[in-house]
């Protein structure tokens, strides 16, 4: 299973590059062209001015800009030979995760909620964490590795996390609209969870899961004692409204997709989160290459790309509804996000809560962030020096959430 995922991990962009000639003269002899356009014609368009006007600034220089163009030309040759380099040794690296489950406690449809404190040498002092990962990615990014395990860690402190791991989406849930997942199982797995723990729990949600927990706690106060939110959207314009509208464009075009799945496909998903960043998946191939395979960084890398690599599609009516209605119309940012007909309002949760804005978040830019922390009433903001992932499972994570999060929750 883990070679077939590695084998099928998200593809680099790899460059398209001819041949170079024999050498620069053969290039110069030919009186049909100018000698720099066979190597600086790709960057700019073919009547550009500013084509002649750098290749006579070069030559001006003494630099022949067949020579320059050569030179650039091997550069990106040697980057390509690092970027397979690093991809190679990702899919040959010997890492496994080998982390049991904890029992399950409930279960409906393929999700399960897990108990964490089961994985503590002792019971439970402090209180009940009902934990929501967000629906697109796998819910054991919190439990990613030996030693990397936020829900680990805080059941080691005295909490008792209960994790909401949504699971594979079978027939049912491939019609659910976040409704469905709301109102309907998140909001069973919070009642199920305050009668296990004898009393109201604190909800966690990350990411897209922080959305989810704000319109559950929202809707069963009488069940919430405290609120984290952890790397959570609020406005989705924030930034580059730009980027966003397109992302909503796309939806006529993934119909096809949805009428033959009844969801968002992995490699789609995979491919939307790539354009966010797209010259860094080149970038840290290319770093992990020069690692040292054994050490600890190695082994964090081949975790985390194991887990952005085993993707969780998306139910089509939650793909039209968060692609169309938070990235087009940023709807909750207008206030007009519902769920069972209840407008989304963080001003009406009076429970304390804590958010966590990672400030080198490229996913959930912190200016996304930040309008939902300035809604909540009784907020605690906290912003690490870290990015999305790294924030929750990096070899930072727990100086960077973990003992910030325990602390506020020891001090509800």
């Amino acid at each position: 299973m883990l070679a077939q995922l590695r084998r099928t991990a998200l593809p680099a962009a790899l460059l398209s590059l001819s041949s170079p000639p024999s050498s620069p003269g053969s290039t110069r002899s030919n009186a049909a062209s100018p000698p720099w356009k066979p190597f600086l014609g790709p960057i700019l368009a073919p009547d550009d001015p500013r084509l002649a006007d750098l290749a006579s600034r070069l030559t001006a220089s003494g630099h022949d800009p067949a020579d320059l163009a050569l030179a650039a030309f091997r550069a990106l040759n040697e980057d390509d030979r690092a970027l397979i380099a690093g991809i190679a040794a990702y899919r040959r690296h010997p890492w496994q995760r080998r982390l049991e489950d904890p029992p399950a406690l409930w279960a409906e449809g393929n999700a399960r909620l897990l108990d964490y404190g089961a994985t503590a040498s002792s019971p439970a002092s402090g209180p009940a964490l009902l934990v929501i990962p967000s629906l697109v990615n796998r819910a054991h990014v919190l439990d990613l590795m030996e030693g990397g395990s936020m829900l680990r860690w805080l059941a080691g402190q005295g909490f008792r996390p209960l994790l909401l791991d949504w699971g594979w989406p079978g027939d049912a849930e491939r019609g659910f609209t976040l409704t469905d997942y709301i109102a309907g199982r998140l909001e069973r797995a919070l009642v199920f969870s305050v009668g296990r723990a004898g009393g109201p729990v604190a909800l966690v949600g990350y990411c897209m899961g922080g959305l989810l927990a704000l319109a559950a706690a929202q809707r069963r106060p009488d069940l919430v004692r405290a609120l984290a939110l952890l790397a959570t959207p609020w406005d989705f314009h924030a930034g580059d409204a730009d980027r966003a509208r397109f992302l909503a464009a796309l939806v006529p075009l993934f119909e096809p997709l949805f009428a033959l799945h009844d969801a968002l496909p992995v490699d789609v998903l995979q491919t939307l989160f790539a354009l966010l960043d797209p010259f860094g998946v080149g970038a840290k191939y290319r770093a992990f290459a020069r690692l040292d395979p054994a050490s600890p960084r190695a082994r964090l890398f081949v975790a985390l790309e194991d887990w952005l690599n085993d993707g969780v599609p998306l139910a089509a009516p939650v793909a039209r509804e968060c692609l169309t209605g938070w990235y087009g119309r940023n709807d909750p940012a207008r206030g007009a996000w519902r769920v069972a007909g209840l407008a989304v309002d963080p001003r009406a949760i009076a429970s304390p809560s804590f958010v966590a804005i990672p400030a080198r978040d490229r996913i959930v830019p912190p200016g996304s962030a930040r309008p939902l922390a300035a809604l909540l009433p009784s907020a605690t903001v906290h912003e690490p020096a870290a990015g999305h992932i790294g924030m929750a499972a990096g070899s930072g994570a727990e100086a960077a959430l973990w003992r910030p999060l325990a602390a506020w929750l020891a001090g509800l």
